[in-house]
């Protein structure tokens, strides 16, 4: 008899959910989380079930992780971020010893013992300073998507932008568009300031020459390539970076 497991993962900005049967992924899906968490862990668990034709009594157990799993009333087990991020990493990147992960407003840093365990980790929550959330601030002013933004910072050199506090560099960007500062420079500054301020906080952590980048941002080229250019070691990406909690948090579901 098959056994399925759901991982649901509450994160500031977006909730995901995998659904495994047997240890394979079977389904997932990303959607807005809005301004009620429980909600959208109850509409992501839905939707993936109606998605693979299953009902609730076919899940073995459902594990909630991210900033919003109290609001899972319905959850068998509440897991931390940290752990179900080590777990996901590993699953799509075997052998990984350290995680960046940058979510919608914060940053974590996740040390492996190369099966998954985790060793060491440092987050930081305390600004969101190169998170998703100032990169979403920094597009709105540069009128754009994150995307545009992202294949726009790739066709130029960076502006300097040296403000460490979102408001501040919001008023920085403001500026320098006042002044007639190409888009592609500041977008391109917008990322490299990121990578400057990612750069500190990894060697901060044990030196790994296989780094994995997990979250939103790792799906945009120009981040990585600026991370890449500030570190001078390859990330690798997997190809859902998103789905990284929520895949660990099916995975313990199947333990």
């Amino acid at each position: 008899m098959s056994t399925a497991t759901v991982g649901i993962d509450i994160g500031s900005t977006a909730t995901k959910a995998v659904l495994l049967i047997d240890g394979r992924i079977a389904g997932q899906l990303v959607i807005a989380t809005g301004w009620d968490p429980k909600q959208a862990g109850r509409s992501a668990y839905d939707s993936l079930l109606q998605n693979s034709g299953l009902c609730s009594d076919d899940i073995k157990a459902v594990v909630g992780t991210g900033y919003g799993r109290i609001s899972l009333p319905f959850a068998n087990r509440r897991v931390t971020e940290v752990t179900c991020h080590a777990r996901g990493a590993e699953y799509m990147i075997p052998g990984s010893r350290l995680v960046v992960d940058i979510g919608g407003q914060d940053c974590k840093l996740i040390a492996l013992d190369g099966r998954g365990n985790v060793t060491d980790f440092l987050m930081n929550d305390k600004c969101a300073a190169g998170t998703g959330r100032f990169l979403q601030v920094m597009a709105g002013v540069l009128d754009m998507s994150l995307d545009e933004l992202g294949e726009l910072a790739l066709t130029s050199e960076p502006a300097v932008i040296s403000s460490m506090c979102t408001v501040f560099a919001e008023s920085e960007v403001i500026g320098l568009l006042a002044r007639g500062t190409a888009k592609g420079a500041i977008a391109a500054g917008v990322i490299e300031s990121i990578a400057q301020r990612l750069t500190p906080l990894i060697g901060r952590m044990p030196q790994a020459a296989k780094i994995t980048f997990t979250g939103g941002l790792a799906t945009n080229p120009a981040i990585c390539q600026r991370i890449e250019n500030n570190l001078g070691l390859p990330l690798q990406v997997p190809r859902f970076p998103q789905m990284a909690g929520a895949l660990g948090a099916a995975l313990i579901g199947s333990d």
